[in-house]
């Protein structure tokens, strides 16, 4: 299938960095949110992501224009209809990933593809709640999703070949690097990122460096951009948690448990940058 309209559930961080790499691409992106207000803070960002992009003489004032045409905001799931794939970017919530798919396939065309954007749930389980589970996928952006050039495409076990082979072409229209993995708690790089993080936190709580130091460690021992704490600060402690839940409860080994000093953070509402505090203050 060719891919030429995409559907986009959530038009927070994940849903309209979405529409922002189809629509600057010549992709139709419809972005559907709760109400009137969500989906057009989601329109806003995008727009003033491009603004920066005008400003910097990466793209011309009538690029950009055309880009916004291509973005169309919703708020009713009936208007997704007549869209070639849907990509669901809700909130990392089971129950409500779960409800949002019910909905949208009463609607949707037989042969549209639903994709989720999941970074820790089941894709074979929520493939199973559905009525087309060869055509399911996981579509695992990063954020920020119009910098960042991964997508991991996660088979389900009922994934079909022409399904996997439509997600991938859309991948790369977008300028993106797809990888594909099979279905696992965290799929790949999450897998390897989170028991990361989780550990510097445990080196922290143990009193062995200070955030600054591990982090300072990690950037110019390992080369990464940006140190474990810093990272765990921006992603969410609270996210940085549930995602280490998911791992303890799916491979039932202590290795996975998560660090008891993110529990006494998030306990605290010290969430990351969000809140203003986390392992810095913001």
């Amino acid at each position: 299938m060719n891919i030429k309209t995409v559907g986009i559930i959530g038009a927070g961080t994940m849903g309209n960095g979405i529409a922002q790499a189809c629509a600057v691409v010549g992709i139709d992106a419809v972005m559907l949110d709760i109400n009137e207000a969500a989906v057009q803070k989601g329109v806003a960002t995008v727009s003033g992501s491009l603004d920066r992009l005008v400003k910097k003489e990466k793209m011309t004032a009538e690029q950009k224009a055309a880009a916004m045409a291509r973005i169309k905001p919703i708020t009713q799931t009936a208007d997704l209809k007549g869209v070639d794939i849907v990509i669901e970017a809700a909130t990392e919530n089971e129950g409500l990933k779960l409800k949002i798919l019910r909905d949208v396939e009463a609607v949707i065309g037989a042969e549209t593809i639903i994709a989720s954007n999941t970074s820790s749930i089941s894709i074979t389980q929520l493939a199973a709640a559905t009525g087309r589970a060869d055509r399911f996928i996981g579509m695992h952006f990063f954020n920020p999703v119009p910098m960042m050039a991964l997508v991991e495409l996660i088979r389900g076990l009922q994934t079909s070949d022409a399904t996997h082979a439509s997600v991938e072409a859309l991948a790369k229209a977008l300028g993106k690097t797809p990888i594909t993995v099979k279905n696992n708690p965290g799929f790949v790089v999450n897998r390897i990122l989170c028991p990361m993080i989780n550990e510097a936190i445990f080196v922290l709580a143990e009193g062995l460096a200070t955030a600054e130091e591990i982090d300072a460690g990690m950037k110019l021992g390992c080369n990464h951009p940006i140190g474990p704490l810093a990272l765990a600060d921006m992603i969410g402690l609270d996210t940085m948690l549930a995602v280490m839940k998911v791992f303890y409860e799916g491979f039932d080994d202590s290795k996975y448990r998560p660090a008891p000093l993110l529990k006494e953070m998030v306990a605290a509402g010290y969430l990351g940058r969000k809140t203003g505090r986390g392992f810095y203050q913001y």
